[in-house]
């Protein structure tokens, strides 16, 4: 576990890094600083048993300090489907994030960390949160993909009980600045 979070910050890092190479805009350029607020819609591929499928919604405040630098603070919902009589796994994720935009202000990569919190009946624990992130925006449009790892979540791995969910997301949001 400790070498995929080691191998995501580095590849997080090369891409906040190689950004400013991609930027061609000037840093004596005035920018007023800005809110943004998006509401997202989720689905999720989850690569771990019991899990079928990820369905979620989010609510993102995006505070621009830069044409090409964010930071974000994100919440929602969302739900884990099983298959058979096990119940879902309900989950609210709350993220905090760097985003940093390249190739043409439109595409971009971020990083964001949390914790999410189960609210289903029968588990009822805390995970630490990692998900990095590629995406593109326009004014108003952000679809992004995402990989998401809960490594306190119950999962099976060989017919027995085993922790660490890994899944990708697909999200389609709409933004908005404030």
């Amino acid at each position: 576990m400790k070498k995929l979070i080691k191998s995501i910050l580095v590849i997080m890092l090369v891409f906040i890094g190689t950004s400013k190479s991609f930027s061609q805009k000037s840093t004596s350029e005035s920018y007023d600083q800005k809110f943004k607020l998006g509401f997202g819609l989720t689905a999720g591929y989850p690569f771990s048993e019991p899990y079928d499928l990820n369905i979620g919604g989010d609510v993102r405040l995006q505070y621009d300090f830069s044409k090409v630098y964010s930071l974000t603070l994100t919440t929602g919902f969302n739900n884990l489907f099983v298959s058979g009589d096990d119940n879902d796994l309900g989950y609210i994720p709350v993220k905090a994030g760097f985003k940093a935009f390249i190739f043409k202000d439109q595409f971009y990569v971020m990083g964001e960390a949390g914790a999410a919190f189960a609210v289903t009946n029968d588990y009822n624990k805390t995970s630490l949160l990692l998900s990095p992130t590629f995406g593109y925006a326009t004014k108003y449009i952000d679809i992004s993909v995402r990989y998401e790892y809960l490594p306190d979540f119950p999962t099976i791995s060989n017919n027995t009980l085993d922790k660490g969910l890994g899944q990708i997301a697909l999200r389609l949001a709409y933004g908005f600045k404030l």
